[in-house]
């Protein structure tokens, strides 16, 4: 009980030396997300506490340029893109600066980064701020969530081109909403204190016309509400192995609007608070010798969005696709597929009777819900959230470092076989004297049925067996990537899971952090140049304190 006790409050302790995260969240430029951020640092500075600039976008305003006075302002560096200069915040001077900052006020957290910067988003330099633990204030529009993007199009007729995942909103440890009424706003834009007087009249026959501004606003306070109801809720025991809940979605290398079928999943399982899965049943004429290069990218792109909004991915190879889709769902215990609106079939399949996939799933479920997505329109997703009983016990939370050891984690230093990597994580994993033969065996075969080693630099092979057993977990980091395998990007992770058949939830929620920390430059950074197991487990205990 003592070492619990010593090991909570050590946790306690790293996360303490994580940076904090606040977000100011608005509807729309001009509501005053920046003068409140600013204003909090101008607190903030009078009570003593080391507060910087790091970014600040003015936009002319006099009043934003008032309230920068007296600030330290972390110079930006210029950067030259296809004969451009463009300026940037500098990430390297913010880390550098010592003593290092309490707090960096930063504006406008979904900025896309010039090409050739530190981080391809801002997003992504804050993460790395956050970790160097340094506390962080920033700014956002509601718009810019990556989930909504398809629901912005179709309200405001905007595509949103600077987006973010949703994870990032969602792991801020406080959000606070921006409002101001519609009417207000327009005024504001009106008087010249959000643009150029340019610019003001096409503003308000365009983008600020009230019903745009009405439907985002409200985007604004659901999200809100959405968000302070997922923080409420209780987890389910680790034990649970009844996931009435879990969510899957099915993917296509050709299908229309994947995006549209991925970001109605991640609204839908947030609102359920559950894991949820992207699955691509690859076909054999689909093999990435027979399909074309325009095909290929379009699925690694489709994948990797996948990834930033939550999922986890799976590859599984079959030529019947309701067969090989349900038997991933009862393996899962999915109670929700997700696909998108069938295509019309040839005459001669509607003549003699062929039935669709979608019509397959839905007489072949038993008892799994299945969701038709209408992917040729952009409808808004809304979900009721659920009640919350908050007399129920907050069960310990599941780590990756309660499952790893120095032993269970093995570094490469140069390119390796894949049927290499799955036997030495195997034998980390399962001892030899502990059917491991018949163990990587199965292995291998499950791998041939449902590749994990697919585009996005990482890969899980798993294997379920019955039993009663806590999980076994191994992990592979290979910087000069696996020999063997032909992907978009190397494969450098590797996280091998065994577990029981009776621990489903476990297993899904040890793929979900894995797959969290695969989605995390920084932290794949810094298990691939880590000088050895010890050094590397020492990086994922001090990651999962800091961000679970």
């Amino acid at each position: 009980m003592n070492e619990e006790k010593a090991n909570s409050f050590l946790k306690m302790i790293r996360r303490s030396q994580r940076g904090r995260l606040k977000i100011y969240l608005g509807y729309c430029a001009g509501v005053g997300k920046t003068y409140r951020m600013l204003q909090e640092g101008q607190v903030m500075r009078s009570e003593g506490i080391d507060v910087v600039v790091g970014l600040a976008e003015t936009h002319g305003r006099r009043d934003i340029v008032k309230l920068l006075e007296g600030f330290e302002i972390i110079p930006r560096v210029v950067r030259e893109y296809k004969g451009i200069k463009i300026e940037e915040m500098d990430v390297d001077a913010i880390l550098a600066r010592r003593p290092a900052p309490a707090v960096a006020l930063i504006d406008e957290l979904a900025h896309n980064n010039v090409p050739g910067s530190r981080n391809l988003k801002r997003y992504q330099d804050v993460q790395e701020i956050l970790d160097a633990g340094i506390h962080v204030i920033t700014t956002l529009n509601v718009q810019h969530l990556e989930s909504l993007y398809d629901t912005v199009e179709k309200f405001v007729g905007v595509k949103v081109r600077e987006r973010l995942p949703d994870t990032v909103i969602s792991e801020a440890d406080q959000i606070v909403n921006i409002d101001l009424s519609t009417e207000d706003l327009r005024k504001r834009l009106e008087e010249g204190k959000i643009y150029s007087k340019e610019r003001i009249q096409t503003a308000l026959d365009n983008f600020f016309i009230s019903s745009n501004l009405e439907k985002l606003r409200e985007l604004t306070l659901r999200e809100l509400a959405a968000q302070i109801d997922i923080r409420r809720r209780e987890p389910l025991p680790e034990d649970s192995t009844a996931m009435p809940d879990q969510v899957m979605v099915c993917l296509s290398s050709r299908g229309p609007n994947s995006d549209i079928l991925l970001r109605y999943a991640s609204r839908f399982a947030g609102r359920l608070n559950k894991n949820w899965y992207a699955l691509y049943v690859q076909r054999e004429e689909e093999d990435p010798t027979h399909i074309d290069l325009q095909t290929q990218d379009a699925l690694a792109n489709t994948l990797t969005l996948a990834r930033q909004l939550g999922a986890i991915v799976f590859t599984y190879k079959g030529e019947d696709l309701a067969d090989t889709i349900l038997r991933f769902a009862r393996e899962y215990g999915i109670g929700h597929i997700i696909i998108g609106t069938p295509t019309r079939r040839p005459f001669f399949k509607r003549l003699f009777f062929q039935k669709t996939l979608s019509e397959r799933l839905v007489q072949e479920a038993g008892g799994i819900n299945i969701v038709i997505v209408g992917t040729t329109h952009r409808e808004p997703v809304y979900e009721t959230p659920r009640p919350v009983n908050a007399a129920e016990p907050t069960p310990k939370p599941i780590c990756l470092g309660d499952f790893l050891s120095e032993k269970t984690i093995i570094t490469w230093k140069d390119t390796v076989l894949k049927e290499e990597v799955i036997r030495d994580l195997t034998r980390a994993a399962y001892d030899e004297g502990q059917g491991f033969e018949e163990i990587y065996n199965a292995l291998m075969q499950r791998e041939k049925e449902s590749s994990t080693f697919f585009n996005e630099g990482v890969a899980f092979p798993h294997l379920r067996l019955e039993g009663n057993f806590s999980p076994r977990l191994s992990l592979g980091i290979i910087p000069g990537g696996i020999a063997n395998i032909s992907t978009t990007k190397p494969i450098r992770l590797v996280f091998l899971v065994i577990s029981s058949v009776n621990h489903v939830e476990t297993q899904a929620r040890i793929l979900a952090i894995a797959s969290k920390i695969a989605g995390n430059n920084h932290m794949v950074n810094v298990l691939l140049s880590a000088k050895n197991s010890k050094k590397a487990l020492a990086e994922i205990n001090e990651w999962e304190s800091t961000h679970l």
